[in-house]
């Protein structure tokens, strides 16, 4: 045979295999399929959110008595999602406030109708009525401003400026910062410990946890949660005074607050972003890039143990829990189809 005739039948082939292979990673990141079986969670069915751009990414969701509040970073929207015991996922009202991309965190004073959402393309955080969604102002803030929380104990917002290593300090009052605490590395995901009003603030470039003491403000300490990489998000079981902080190089730590130290560390997916933490039912959730949800069961403080992982969609990475009803939110990514959340309620 013509030695070019061969040649121009292999590039062909091969051609071929890579024209197909990209039609199924294509196929793999557009179709959202339902996610797979679990003992441990009911798959209720979808949310699908209002029409967006070609790529839909989700961040921060937050569960209130008004609701499930999701931050919607390309488009640059909130949705506010009415989801009710017993009522079908797919036919739940939604709400959206549009506004520029970068669209990150998510903290609300339920009691006084107030949200705040972070926007790290302008660095602003905007404030919204949470009944109706409609924007009541903007606040200038440093670099970066990713994840946020309202402490009630302090009557404060914290807001974590990723790009500047350092938090800002709201009044929702006034309306406007009050003091920064330098933090001293990048900040990724806070919680706070409502026994002792102490914030513990992952810092991402550190492999450590900052101790913040909102009241002083500064940081009073910073443990080390080594052999943890990169650690993203974070969790806090306040009763037993552990913190769950997942990690990129594709582990969960558990960390002593008392001792001081790691008792231990379980295999997640690659790439981590959101953990949470049901605290009725002692399971961790965790997820992450890759397409599966973690599940990890609470024997005792001390005591911890994969029980499942769940097929989810490619960058289904971020995860909110209803604390009454123990209903689980997974949010989806979405190529050239309709962003979307996963309801699971927990398996008798």
């Amino acid at each position: 045979m013509n030695k070019s005739r061969i040649v121009l039948q292999i590039f062909a082939t091969v051609g071929a295999l890579l024209g197909m292979t990209l039609v199924l990673m294509l196929a793999f990141l557009i179709y959202p399929a339902d996610p797979g079986s679990s003992r441990f969670l009911n798959f209720e069915g979808f949310v699908v959110l209002p029409e967006g751009k070609s790529l839909n990414v989700l961040d921060y969701m937050v569960v209130s008595n008004d609701g499930l509040f999701i931050a919607g970073t390309t488009m640059g929207s909130v949705f506010k999602v009415a989801l009710r015991p017993g009522e079908d996922a797919s036919q739940a009202s939604v709400l959206e406030l549009r506004g520029k991309p970068s669209t990150h965190g998510l903290a609300l004073i339920s009691g006084k109708n107030l949200g705040f959402v972070t926007r790290s393309e302008e660095n602003l955080v905007d404030l919204f009525d949470t009944t109706n969604l409609t924007q009541i102002g903007s606040i200038p803030v440093a670099d970066g401003p990713d994840a946020i929380l309202y402490d009630p104990a302090s009557n404060l917002i914290y807001v974590a400026n990723g790009e500047a290593n350092l938090a800002t300090l709201i009044d929702p009052g006034i309306r406007a910062p009050v003091a920064t605490i330098a933090l001293g590395g990048k900040p990724e995901f806070p919680v706070l410990d409502p026994r002792t009003g102490l914030l513990y603030q992952n810092l991402e470039d550190k492999d450590s946890v900052a101790v913040v003491n909102l009241a002083q403000p500064s940081v009073v300490a910073e443990w080390s949660l080594a052999p943890c990489k990169g650690p993203t998000g974070l969790a806090i079981d306040s009763d037993t005074g552990r913190l769950f902080a997942a990690c990129s190089n594709g582990m969960l730590v558990v960390f002593n607050l008392e001792e001081h130290r790691l008792i231990g560390s379980l295999p997640i997916g690659r790439a981590p972003d959101c953990v949470a933490f049901d605290m009725s039912l002692h399971r961790i959730y965790v997820a992450g890039l890759t397409n599966k949800l973690t599940i990890i069961q609470q024997d005792n403080a001390d005591s911890y143990r994969v029980v499942d992982n769940v097929r989810t969609h490619f960058a289904a990475h971020t995860i909110a829990i209803d604390p009454v009803s123990h209903r689980v939110y997974v949010g989806y990514a979405s190529l050239f189809t309709r962003p979307r959340i996963a309801v699971f309620s927990p398996a008798e």
